[in-house]
């Protein structure tokens, strides 16, 4: 536990949130700054600042439950679409720096937006890339 990390808080309970799901290892709550209603956190109980940090069998059980949790959002809040989002570093637009993926209940024309500053690029770019990220595998 991280002693300045809010969502470290919420977990040993010492910060309220609305939680729910709780288990072993993951928590979800309400996020207090929606960007619709029904917006989720899940982050894992064991402080992780960033995906590096995040234990691999952590990071293996938030998907699944974000997928079981957009489900019921889709069957009790009616949305047009849900989005899964996860920020990595202040770049990413991550603002808690505890690990949380982001299960966000979507409206047409909410004004939330993922999308912009994306460029074509080239075949030849796309190859280089994958080969220097299959090289560091």
């Amino acid at each position: 536990m991280d002693p300045n990390c809010v969502f470290c808080a919420i977990v040993s309970g010492v910060a309220p949130a609305s939680v729910v799901h709780e288990d072993e290892h993951l928590i979800a709550f309400c996020d207090l700054m929606p960007v619709n209603r029904g917006h989720l956190l899940i982050a894992p109980k064991r402080h992780a600042t960033n995906l590096a940090e995040l234990p691999e069998e952590t990071g293996a059980l938030m998907f699944p439950l974000a997928q079981r949790l957009a489900a019921r959002i889709r069957r009790s809040l009616r949305p047009d679409g849900v989005n899964l989002v996860l920020a990595d570093g202040r770049a990413a637009g991550q603002t808690v720096f505890h690990v949380h993926l982001h299960v966000i209940p979507r409206m047409l024309e909410d004004g939330f937006a993922l999308h912009g500053g994306a460029r074509a690029a080239t075949r030849s770019d796309l190859d280089q890339v994958a080969e220097l990220l299959r090289r560091e595998l």
